[in-house]
Order: C-alpha cells, then sequence, then structure tokens
C-alpha cells in the first residue's frame, strides 16, 4: 500500500491509532469476564475514551474545512453539499456493509433481529435512548452523522440574514450555541434522570444523540481556535499538552477516590464529566496538529493503523469477537489459551480490516475524487 505521508499529519494520525488500539483492546474484556481490578478498569475507561478521541479528532478535522469553506469569499452552498458528499463517501459504504454483515450474522447464529431494525438505516437507532444489543459499536455513527449535517446547516442559515459580522464570527457564535444546546440537553437528561447506575449511564447517556453531539463540536471549536489565533495555538504546544493530561488525571483520581457516579454524583457525571473530557483531549491539539517528525520505524505502522481505524471500529466487536466466542467457549479454556485467543482477536482484527480497506473502503473514497462530483458541487 503506497501512503503519502508527506501530506499526512504523524500526529494526528497517532491519536487515531491510540483512540481505535484503546477500543479495540478495552473489548478483550469480554474474553476474560470474571478478571477484576485496576487493569479491567484502566481497560474500560480506554474504551470510553478510545471513542471520546475519535469525536474530538473528528470535530477537529472537519472544523478546519468547514471554517475555510464558510470564510471563502466565494462561498456557495454548493460548496457545502460537496463537503456533506465527502464524508457519506468516507463513513456510509462501509458502514451498510459491515450492517448487512451483521444481519446475516445474526441469522446465521439463529438469533432474533432487533424490532428497531430499520432505524439502523438511518441512523436512529440511539437518536433519543438506548439502542439494541446488535451492532453495539454503531452507537457512535449517528453521532457523527447528524453532527456532519447540524454544523453546515446551521453556518448556512446564519448566512441568510446577511448581518454585518464577520464570517468567522458567526462560525464561532454556531458552533458554541450548538455546544451549549448540547448541554442543555444534558441538563434536561440529569433533571429527569437524576441518580442511576453506571451501566444505564453508559447506555441511555454515553451513548445517545441528542446528548453527544458537543463532544464533536468541541473539536470544531478547537479547529476555529488554531485557524482564527494560529500564533496562539502554535505558541501553547506544550502547555497545553500538559495541562490537559494533568487535568484529565487528577479528574479521574478524584472521581476513583471520592467514588463519584452517577447515583452519588448525578450533575457531574451526567452533564459535566464527558464534556471535560473532550476538552482535556482537544487540549492536546496544538501539540499533535504540529506533530509531522517521527522516525519511519514508527511512522509507518502508526499511520496504517490510523488508516484503517474505521474499518477496525466497525468489523472488531459485532462481527470478529462475536464469531470467536461462538465458535470457541472460553469460559472453560485456560489462562495461556485466553492470551492466545486474545491476541489471535487482535491478529485477525488487523487483517481482515487492512482486507476491507484495501478492497472496499479506499475504492469507495477515492470515488469521492472523481472529476464528476468536483465539477457537480464545487464550480456550481
Amino acid at each position: 500500500m503506497r501512503i503519502d505521508y508527506s501530506s499526512r499529519i504523524f500526529g494526528l494520525d497517532l491519536m487515531r491509532a491510540i483512540a481505535i488500539l484503546c477500543v479495540v483492546c478495552s473489548h478483550v474484556l469480554w474474553v476474560f469476564p470474571e478478571v477484576q481490578g485496576p487493569m479491567v478498569t484502566f481497560l474500560r475507561l480506554c474504551g470510553v475514551m478510545g471513542v471520546e478521541i475519535f469525536f474530538v479528532l473528528s470535530g477537529f478535522l472537519i472544523g478546519r474545512i468547514l471554517y475555510r469553506i464558510f470564510t471563502n469569499p466565494d462561498f456557495k452552498s454548493a460548496h457545502l453539499k460537496y463537503f456533506i458528499i465527502r464524508r457519506w463517501f468516507r463513513t456510509l459504504p462501509n458502514y451498510y456493509l459491515v450492517l448487512l454483515i451483521n444481519i446475516g450474522l445474526v441469522i446465521y447464529l439463529g438469533r432474533e433481529l432487533p424490532d428497531t431494525l430499520l432505524h439502523y438505516f438511518f441512523f436512529l437507532q440511539n437518536f433519543s435512548s438506548g439502542m439494541d444489543i446488535f451492532f453495539t459499536e454503531s452507537w457512535s455513527l449517528p453521532i457523527e452523522e447528524f453532527a456532519y449535517i447540524i454544523g453546515p446547516l446551521f453556518f448556512y442559515l446564519a448566512l441568510l440574514p446577511n448581518l454585518r459580522i464577520k464570517r468567522e464570527w458567526v462560525f464561532f457564535w454556531v458552533t458554541f450555541l450548538i455546544i451549549s444546546f448540547f448541554m442543555v440537553t444534558k441538563v434536561i437528561y440529569n433533571m429527569e434522570t437524576g441518580p442511576n447506575t453506571l451501566d444505564y449511564w453508559n447506555v441511555n447517556l454515553k451513548a445517545v444523540v441528542i446528548y453527544r453531539i458537543d463532544a464533536i463540536y468541541l473539536g470544531v471549536m478547537a479547529a476555529f481556535i488554531s485557524l482564527k489565533y494560529a500564533d496562539f495555538w502554535k505558541r501553547s504546544t506544550f502547555i497545553s499538552l500538559f495541562s490537559g493530561l494533568i487535568l484529565f488525571i487528577l479528574m479521574h483520581y478524584v472521581i476513583a477516590n471520592f467514588v463519584l457516579d452517577p447515583d452519588s454524583s448525578p450533575f457531574f457525571l451526567n452533564v459535566l464529566y464527558l464534556p471535560l473530557c473532550s476538552l482535556f483531549i482537544a487540549m492536546s491539539l496544538p501539540f499533535l496538529s504540529r506533530l509531522k517528525r517521527i522516525p519511519p520505524l514508527v511512522l509507518k505502522p502508526i499511520t496504517v493503523i490510523s488508516l484503517i481505524s474505521y474499518s477496525m471500529y466497525l468489523l472488531h466487536y459485532s462481527v470478529i469477537l462475536q464469531l470467536m466466542k461462538y465458535w470457541v467457549d472460553t469460559s472453560d479454556i485456560s489462562d495461556l489459551q485466553k492470551w492466545v485467543y486474545s491476541l489471535g482477536y487482535l491478529a485477525i482484527t488487523f487483517v481482515l480490516s487492512y482486507v476491507l480497506y484495501r478492497a472496499f473502503e479506499k475504492p469507495m473514497m477515492d470515488l469521492r475524487d472523481r472529476p464528476f462530483f468536483k465539477r457537480k458541487f464545487q464550480q456550481k
């Protein structure tokens, strides 16, 4: 696979690789359901934070694109349409293919398809409430897809009154209002739900569209700062990285030592915790977005993992791990066999994800660069 390393930012590839490795490795716990201890807690946190990293990074990347589109003097609505088309070619083909594979697997395993199956085709499976135990990892995709539409729509609507405000500030205020709105939805959730269990919180708040889109738009806000205040962004590289890391560790230290959970501290966990995680993750972006030089021995594997990360995310759990668990009963094997099983799961995930990326995901993404799309949307 030929990769143009010069066109990539290693720090962002590293961020994406860390995110997918956190998610994939955390699901090894399915092989060791009886294990307890600090390492289990750490892996569970990694699983949660892996997706949060994806959200912030996605927001940062689309934010930089949208900011440049929106503030361009030659801005046309067709440019926003082209942006959405490009995002759809990036996300939809793989999603629908793996959704069909999951449907086939359920039939193969002799299980019942969920009553809400149709919702999965329109990204509504977790729009306002928790979703079924089917294609479990798909919960983050509706959040991404709705975020791709909400921002461009409101950026465009904000231009219609022809206000005497510079477009970069219109971009800022629209982003700020989107973040504020989804913070308010979490406040409403807290008022209506209050204390509850961590499992309930995990399904009915963390993984629900109407409570989570602010995570992506905190990344969009970071993109605004990086472009509007480039000198500040450059100067804050290290202090922002270390401040975010220290605050992230300190917050989780307090949570662990004072046993803060949705039952004892509902407002903190329901309203503040996830946005603070997103904020602390975003604070690493001034450093990572400028990190480009790295030894080839590290550069190549990290870049490959980054490229296949979306395929890894879609395949690793509902497809690969579910089939492996179906074929091998891990409840009655030795610890050594479990480790071999886990390493096999990781190896199979890497190989099949690479195949899916090369055979399907990359060819589908290449379609969006065909002259037809550029003529149709960019030159209107």
